[in-house]
């Protein structure tokens, strides 16, 4: 049953990833064909085709790769110069991908047609290439939306799902009461699973955040809580017991002093256990969760190399990989595999489910913003690059001539030896030295 679950939670990932590659291609298409581009092709994956239907004047298809995609427009560059200097030798093999690149451009391009990328204004390739991350982008605050507002973050609720029977140090990092233990002030008044604290010394509460603020900060003081048990309401008295807490910061780790040690505070301590439920979160939520997962995801772009290079090392020494780290698509899939086979309530599995493929559509949105070609940045920057060219030809009463973006094809060509060498790397990690999930 294990191992049916996996499968279907890697199904689940290949399937929300060729998704969020056919959005993120529609949204190149759709501006392209607003603007009366001429587009070719529209395919999904990578490889042989598989499947595919011409309607109109654009094939659209599917490959077996669910590692891209891509949309064929006419006359993504200008026509080759004529009458161009044979390159020297040293560069004859950067020429020929040169003139190969120059070739395919030329295959899309149609005497006399005015239909293609190039000639559009500056504004519309924008438009146009900034389609694909804009969909992602979108995709991600709905699923983020989904999964913050739609179900909830789970949250400790006023209802006591179990009493301890003892008060035990965190200090002393141990789970079993001993003899010399005192009596958890809790269990002494009385208290039981089921009960649902209503207000503490006159304050009421609705969360058990709000009720555990109450106690933590009230060692050795005697409290009146009001409780409903079976539809009544009574009240019970407790004196919160002096126990100590690790110390933490505003991330969640363990504070250290000086010598390395672990840090900890006094607090008050009742001995109760929340009931956890979902708590629809305001809509803005996954607004304000897209933006933090942009910057964390932007932090690792640019460390990326770095990053790339712990994973390697970590991979040959045999250390556990960094939770944060860059991974393929294999490791997302092995992740949404352990997410599905995960012993926990199938909201739960959903709900991360939900999550993951949110987190892996900003990765696509911001992977893609890259300025290089053949990135999307890069051929922003290329457009780019050809407005400010007009606007100082124009300053001096000229005519630019297009940007020969085949020009760049070496270098789109280091870029992508870059890519697929750091994709290598990370998809040997994920085999064999994958990101735990717990």
């Amino acid at each position: 049953m294990t191992a049916i679950a996996f499968l279907i939670g890697v199904v689940v990932l290949v399937v929300g990833l060729a998704i969020s590659i056919a959005l993120h291609e529609m949204g190149h298409l759709l501006p392209a064909k607003i603007f009366g581009v001429r587009v070719g092709q529209y395919m999904i994956g990578f490889g042989p085709t598989l499947w595919s239907k011409r309607i109109g004047e654009t094939e659209y298809g599917f490959k077996p790769l669910p590692l891209g995609g891509f949309i064929s427009m006419a006359g993504m560059y200008p026509p080759a110069p004529e009458g161009e200097e044979q390159p020297k030798r040293r560069s004859r093999f950067f020429a020929t991908m040169v003139q190969d690149a120059r070739d395919a451009n030329a295959e899309t391009l149609i005497g006399g047609d005015d239909r293609t990328f190039y000639r559009l204004p500056v504004w519309k390739r924008i438009i146009i290439m900034l389609g694909g991350p804009a969909m992602n982008l979108v995709l991600a605050v709905v699923l983020f939306t989904i999964a913050l507002s739609a179900i909830g973050i789970q949250q400790g609720t006023t209802t006591v799902a179990s009493v301890s029977e003892c008060v035990i140090p965190a200090s002393q990092q141990r789970q079993d009461c001993e003899p010399s233990d005192p009596v958890a002030p809790a269990k002494a008044a009385g208290m039981q699973p089921g009960d649902t604290m209503i207000s503490i010394d006159g304050t009421p509460v609705s969360t058990f955040n709000e009720a555990a603020a109450i106690i933590q900060a009230s060692p050795g003081k005697a409290l009146s809580m009001v409780i409903e048990r079976n539809g009544q309401e009574q009240t019970v008295q407790f004196t919160p017991q002096a126990t100590d807490r690790a110390v933490t910061d505003a991330q969640g780790q363990p504070v250290t002093d000086a010598s390395g040690a672990p840090e900890y505070e006094t607090i008050g301590f009742a001995g109760l256990r929340p009931q956890f439920a979902y708590e629809p979160q305001p809509i803005w939520t996954g607004v304000d969760a897209t933006g933090q997962y942009i910057e964390h995801v932007a932090q690792i772009m640019v460390q990326l190399p770095v990053r790339i290079y712990g994973v390697a090392v970590d991979t040959l020494t045999g250390q556990p990989r960094d939770a944060d780290s860059p991974m393929s698509v294999v490791g997302a899939g092995r992740m949404a595999g352990e997410i599905a086979a995960v012993d926990a309530p199938i909201l739960d599995r959903v709900q991360q489910m939900v999550l993951l493929l949110g987190g892996l559509n900003i990765a696509l949105f911001a992977f893609n913003l890259i300025p290089l070609l053949p990135l999307d940045g890069g051929h922003v920057v290329v457009a780019l690059w050809d407005g400010l060219k007009k606007i100082i030809a124009r300053a001096r009463g000229r005519i630019a001539k297009p940007v020969d973006a085949t020009r760049l094809v070496p270098v789109t060509f280091v870029v992508v030896i870059l890519l697929v060498g750091m994709g290598s790397v990370l998809f040997l990690a994920d085999i064999f030295n994958p990101v735990k999930l717990l």
